[in-house]
């Protein structure tokens, strides 16, 4: 792809952004501080590819961090948002959508006996902990160094994403009262669990986990490791809470719960359900669920949960997931290896160091002779190195996250076309 591309109305964009959002941006993750240059300004997308401002058109690899599987605007997704659209935007009041997408969801996540639907990740995770925590009466909560729950105070303690992109270790504005609340893990490290429960007998509340960590980078998880904490979390006591935002529907139809085998007591989904409409989920066992409002003492609501556009857009997602499912999963499993591989194999010859994780269609290149098996290992990376990288690929074309903490991935509509522009691209940035 040709190099001369010009970005003169997206700097103009950035500029006038500027006068109203800090940074210039709504999120901390769209800025491009940690791999230089500025942001290019979305002016479509459609099936692989983003155009931007300027007329330039990109292979997109962070298909909305996540939820874009099968593309940008699919024709199915799209028609049914325009159909809900006719009847009103919103209602604040219930609708049958809420429950046929519901149902989908629980035919594919049988752990999942009940749900709420609410607007973001972070609200499901908040609202899952809030839950751990009425149901066992206690306070403390476990997570991993490196992952990403959300930016609610107390999850926001070692966290992964744009916290390690701009290198805080927490955040301003969250009480010592609260981060103390919440123990930061090696991720991939049962022995630390344990000692965790030992040293907090009868006050840990639930252990949250990303199953495959994407927001420090793309971590697989060790064999018997999630097993190990499903097994600890139910000799102590405490909830298992499986964050699949970012993993669920993507990594197989059931998610990390269905690829790994998990049973979890409550599950987080995020925008993949809501064809990348903002939408979240928490779900999990009868028991749990059944102490929300109205039915129990727990309190959680939101006037606009369960969005009919969302909805609409969610059932013909994960409809059409489910119904091609045979065909998509394994299409996508053998173009996201020869993708990734390709481009490690370009870096080896390069004579650069280079570490793939990858699990399904998701992944990321750490630039670091490797193995990354925890946030301290991912911290080894070049960042310097993998910032010149982004640079040079979007230069040719190819759009990566801007952060070496973040997993790349892949969709139903990245073709062979694609995927062949992009390791060329990759050969040639990693030769320059």
């Amino acid at each position: 792809m040709s190099q001369q591309r010009t970005h003169a109305k997206s700097a103009a964009l950035q500029l006038r952004a500027e006068r109203f959002f800090p940074g210039g941006v709504n999120s901390p993750v769209r800025a491009f501080a940690a791999v230089g240059g500025a942001p290019p300004f979305v002016a479509s997308a459609e099936g692989a590819t983003i155009t931007d401002a300027d007329g330039n058109r990109y292979i997109d690899h962070f298909g909305s961090w996540g939820p874009m599987i099968l593309g940008h605007a699919f024709p199915p997704v799209v028609e049914a948002i325009e159909r809900a659209a006719r009847n009103s935007a919103s209602f604040g009041a219930s609708t049958a959508s809420e429950a046929d997408l519901a149902e989908l969801i629980t035919v594919c996540y049988p752990a999942i006996e009940k749900m709420r639907f609410v607007s973001s990740g972070t609200e499901a995770t908040m609202s899952a902990i809030r839950l751990a925590r009425a149901a066992t009466g206690r306070k403390i909560i476990v997570k991993f160094e490196g992952c990403y729950h959300g930016h609610s105070d107390g999850l926001l303690v070692k966290a992964g994403s744009g916290v390690a992109t701009f290198g805080i270790p927490g955040s301003a504005g969250v009480p010592e009262e609260i981060a103390h609340l919440t123990l930061a893990l090696p991720y991939n490290n049962l022995a630390a669990v344990e000692s965790a429960f030992n040293a907090h007998s009868n006050a840990i509340a639930a252990i949250i986990v990303e199953p495959v960590v994407g927001n420090a980078g793309c971590i697989v998880p060790a064999e018997g490791y999630l097993a190990g904490l499903r097994a600890l979390s139910s000799k102590h006591g405490a909830l298992l809470i499986v964050d699949e935002v970012m993993t669920g529907f993507r990594v197989s139809l059931g998610g990390a719960c269905r690829l790994y085998q998990i049973d979890p007591d409550l599950v987080t989904l995020g925008k993949i359900v809501g064809g990348g409409l903002p939408v979240g989920v928490f779900g999990g066992k009868l028991r749990f669920m059944d102490l929300l409002a109205p039915l129990g003492p727990v309190y959680q609501a939101g006037t606009l949960s369960g969005n009919p556009l969302a909805m609409a857009a969610g059932i013909a997602m994960v409809g059409y997931l489910k119904e091609h499912a045979g065909e998509i999963y394994p299409r996508l499993e053998a173009n996201t290896r020869r993708l990734a591989e390709g481009v490690a194999d370009e870096a080896r010859a390069a004579g650069i160091p280079l570490t793939l994780n990858r699990v399904g269609s998701m992944w990321t290149w750490f630039f670091t002779a490797g193995p990354v098996t925890n946030y301290d290992d991912a911290a080894k990376s070049d960042t310097a190195a993998f910032g010149r990288f982004h640079r040079a690929m979007l230069d040719r074309g190819v759009w990566l996250p801007p952060s070496q903490f973040e997993a790349a991935f892949m969709s139903a509509a990245h073709t062979d076309a694609e995927i062949e522009a992009t390791i060329a691209a990759a050969q040639k940035a990693l030769s320059a």
